[in-house]
Order: structure tokens, then sequence, then C-alpha cells
């Protein structure tokens, strides 16, 4: 297959969409299909308010016209509702093509928060997004239901994974003389993360807290007493999660959460809101791997308890590679 992706979210990038999308890609290369990626490296651009870090792109559309008709795709993937986003549905459209969508990031809550913009706004405008397209991918069961209610249509389930090779136990100390017990928070730190929550609570040990983004300068004036190591990769991430006895994953607005495999691929047990992310990820343990609670400092503590075998036990379930077949066998030819 000649797969043609669509995303403004795209490497130097690092998020979990940028993740699921490189992963993604890999594994239907490695097993044969071609797939051209138009990101936003591929245009000129400019950062995107509030978030230096990304690049919103300006797609002229004879540009962008031409580079589709080289490639000649078979099938259609708009991953985000960015410029690039919107130019590739609104060629896909003129051109009576058949494509399908992703839903990855809840835009209105992220727009509420940090611009004020009314949350009933921001759904009319994706509702629009999505509407044309074959089928929109979602990570989660819950996350469905969620769309569902919100006016969307044909959703369709599209799970994630994680490389057990490089998120493993075992790994050397990476946070030695640290107090125990450790509690570690991974990710793009910025308002909708509830980084903020996990900071405020009342813990016996260490907080550490992995990556950067706008609010990491705010957050480490307010809370002097964490650890911030800034972006990690590879191994040693890895080991900063394997080195942890508790992974924190405040946040409300993500619609899966991709570090929350690789701290049980880890052996690191969770705790978290019950949020759709979440309870997909414990769904079906043998046994306990996350204690789910509104009340995140009980979560914390609960989490404790827990086995790290069980741990990683539910993490090995999880695969790029079924990840990747699920996907491609949602997608839909250019014609019906």
């Amino acid at each position: 297959m000649r797969l043609l992706l669509a995303t403004d979210a795209w490497a130097p990038q690092v998020n979990g969409v940028v993740r699921t999308l490189t992963m993604t890609t890999q594994a239907l290369r490695q097993a044969g299909d071609e797939v051209l990626v138009l990101g936003p490296d591929r245009f000129p651009g400019m950062p995107a308010p509030g978030e230096p870090a990304l690049r919103l792109a300006f797609c002229p559309p004879r540009r962008l016209s031409a580079m589709v008709a080289e490639f000649a795709p078979e099938a259609v993937h708009i991953a985000t509702e960015g410029p690039l986003g919107w130019a590739m549905r609104g060629l896909c459209r003129r051109r009576g093509w058949r494509f399908t969508t992703a839903f990855h990031t809840r835009f209105p809550e992220y727009l509420r928060l940090r611009f004020g913009v009314p949350v009933a706004l921001s759904w009319r405008a994706l509702r629009r997004f999505h509407a044309p397209a074959a089928g929109t991918f979602v990570a989660t069961d819950a996350l469905r239901q969620e769309l569902a209610a919100q006016g969307f249509g044909r959703l369709r389930r599209w799970s994630r994974g994680v490389d057990t090779a490089l998120f493993r136990p075992g790994l050397p100390d990476a946070l030695p003389g640290l107090p125990r017990p450790i509690f570690l928070q991974a990710g793009r730190l910025a308002a909708e993360k509830g980084v903020e929550r996990f900071l405020a609570l009342d813990l016996p040990g260490s907080k550490v807290v992995v990556g950067d983004g706008p609010a990491r300068a705010a957050l480490q004036r307010r809370f002097p007493q964490a650890h911030f190591t800034g972006f990690l990769r590879g191994e040693a991430l890895a080991a900063a999660y394997a080195s942890a006895d508790v992974f924190v994953f405040p946040s409300r607005t993500d619609t899966f959460g991709l570090v929350l495999l690789e701290a049980l691929a880890c052996g690191t047990p969770l705790a978290a809101h019950p949020q759709p992310g979440p309870l997909a990820v414990t769904a079906d343990a043998a046994e306990p791997v996350g204690a789910l609670d509104e009340d995140l400092r009980a979560a914390c503590l609960r989490a404790l308890e827990i086995s790290r075998s069980a741990c990683r036990a539910q993490a090995e379930r999880f695969s790029w590679a079924t990840c990747a077949a699920q996907f491609r066998s949602q997608l839909v030819p250019l014609r019906g």
C-alpha cells in the first residue's frame, strides 16, 4: 500500500502523537508498505502561540498538490486537525477522495485552559473537521463513547503499543541518592497536563519530573524540592522509569498516554485518575497494575503495594506490530 500520512505533529517534536505515528510508520514500512509523511518539516511555518517547540506549517495549495501527485497515494490518513490537516482535508474533498482521520488530542480542553476558548466552539470545529472522514480512529472505547455523545460518527478503535525491548526492568539506577519512595511523572510540561496537581501532593520520599515545556520554569520556581531532569530519551528515559517506585499520571485531558505503557514495561506501577487512558491500559490485567482514584494522593500510596512483575506482564500485551496492523486494516482506498 502507498499511504500518505498528513500530520502537524512530527519530529523534532517530542510527544505521544509523534511517538505513535513514528512507530506505526516504522512498522508499516517493515511490513512492506510505502509511507510518505507530510509533516511541518516539509513546509515553511511559524512557532505555535505559547508553544514555541511546535511549528505551524503554511501549506501552499500548489506545492501540496504537487507533492501528493508525485507520490500517487492509494490511501490518505490525516492525523491532526492543524493547518496541514485542514489543507490535506480540503485537497481530498476537492478531488472526491476518501480518507481517514484520528482523534489524538482533546483540543477543546486545551484551548479553554490556554486561551479561554469556549469548549462548545472547539467541539463544533472538530465535528466539522472529522465529519467527511470515512473513519475516525480513537485509542480507547471510553473515548469512542465520549466522541459519539459529542456527535462524531464512524469511530474506529486504534490502540497503542510499547517497545518492550527498550523499556524494561533491571536497568541501572538513574536516580541514585534520592529518598524513597520515588514518584515520577513524565511528559510535556504544560498547563493541561496536571503536573502542578502532582507536585502539590503531600507524599513521602521524592518527586521527579521528566520532560520539558512552557510550564517548566514556573513549576520549578513553585516546587523547588522536586527534581526536574528535562527531556530524556531512549535508555535514559527507560532507566528513569525503572528507577521509580510509582509512575504518576495526573492528566485529565490525554486521550491515552503512551508513557503509561512505557512505565509498565519497566515494571513501574501506575497512579492516575480514572480517565480513558489509564482505564484502557489497566483493563483486563491478571493482577492490579495501577491505582486509579479521583484522590491522586491515595492512588500514589496504594500503587506502592503493586507487583512490579504484574506491570511488566501487562505491558507485554501491547505491541507496535499489532497497533500498526490494526491501523492498516481500517484505512480506506481513495475511491470507494
